[in-house]
């Protein structure tokens, strides 16, 4: 019996010092690349280098920014503000009633081609003032309701335009509610021109944000009525016209197609223009023009992007041109150690 006694103690001893918790250290482990010791290219800007690399973007933008900026100018444009001229002399004093009356609102206008305009020709209506990208308004609509038809009843986000006389509307929030609604019919020489609206829109909004099976319901039947109807039997997948505006635009000035005309215009040719001016615009003292463009490789007409590049390379190569007379007329030994702050002011700190 004693003899056991000392090895159950030793045992006893020997488990204690096995469990025990280990102290483990903070010290990360170690590796090249937590300690930044990987291999670095590390370029000495010497004055040749940096007077070659102004000198090739200089010689890359220049040429880019020509381009652009021809590109932009074969574009041929007209464009026609009408929103003051289409208000009777009579209600021009108070064109906030005017607008609001019921009733058809027509409004004639003459365009003169300046250049040839080649097919197609895309037609756009732009507003001024029009804060499409106010965070209530943006987020005033619901697209689950806009994509399915099972979820017609889902109208979270669409206050105040989600229901009227207790029924839901479809589709619902003041986007839609505000849908543009003037139109505009083109002639010449007394032949109309056929205006196609379809493809107006991206396709991947027909396909994936507008349902196939969802349709116009109970739509501007409140007590304010907001822009354009919708037929209510045509899906919104068909329905253009909602699918752009719904595109909200980023900037308070803006224009949304409209549709194309696919026929060339002559140069000096008459277009004539019907359209029923009925978008309040007056109440936000917003600003309507009618526009037609051409396109180019780069797009439409926007002189920005071929400015831009040149500027960028005419800076760039003033800069090289500078750098280069400098390393001429005073140049420096490449780590001269007399350019050193404490060496420049040996006595000072």
């Amino acid at each position: 019996m004693s003899s056991n006694v000392p090895s159950s103690s030793s045992g006893a001893a020997g488990s204690a010092d096995s469990s025990a918790p280990r102290r483990n250290s903070k010290r990360p482990k170690y590796s090249r690349f937590t300690q930044q010791e990987l291999p670095a290219c590390k370029p000495i800007l010497t004055p040749r280098w940096v007077i070659s690399a102004f000198m090739l973007v200089g010689i890359i933008f220049i040429p880019i920014g020509v381009a652009a900026l021809f590109a932009s100018r074969d574009v041929v444009e007209i464009v026609d503000r009408y929103e003051t001229d289409c208000i009777p002399e009579e209600f021009r004093n108070d064109k906030v009633n005017y607008i609001q009356k019921p009733g058809n609102k027509p409004c004639n206008r003459t365009l003169t081609v300046p250049k040839k305009m080649k097919q197609p020709i895309y037609v756009y209506y732009q507003l001024d003032n029009f804060y499409q990208n106010h965070r209530r308004y943006v987020k005033s609509r619901n697209d689950e309701q806009l994509r399915s038809g099972n979820s017609a009843n889902e109208t979270s986000d669409c206050k105040p335009e989600d229901y009227a006389n207790g029924a839901v509307i479809v589709p619902c929030g003041l986007i839609a509610w505000s849908l543009f609604n003037d139109t505009y019919n083109f002639s010449r020489n007394n032949e109309q021109l056929s205006l196609n609206k379809k493809g107006i829109s991206w396709k991947s909004d027909r396909e994936h944000k507008f349902g196939k099976d969802v349709y116009p319901k109970n739509f501007q039947n409140g007590t304010l009525k907001g822009g354009a109807t919708l037929n209510d039997s045509i899906p919104l997948s068909e329905q253009e016209d909602l699918i752009v505006w719904m595109r909200t635009a980023a900037l308070p000035t803006f224009r949304k197609l409209y549709g194309k005309i696919e026929v060339d215009l002559q140069i000096n040719d008459t277009i004539h223009v019907s359209l029923e001016n009925n978008y309040n615009t007056y109440s936000f003292n917003g600003k309507k023009r009618l526009v037609l463009s051409t396109t180019s490789w780069l797009g439409g007409k926007n002189d920005f992007l071929g400015i831009a590049y040149l500027t960028v390379g005419g800076i760039c190569i003033f800069l090289a041109m500078a750098f280069t007379v400098v390393y001429l007329v005073k140049p420096r030994r490449l780590g001269d150690p007399s350019y050193l702050s404490w060496n420049r002011n040996p006595g000072g700190h």
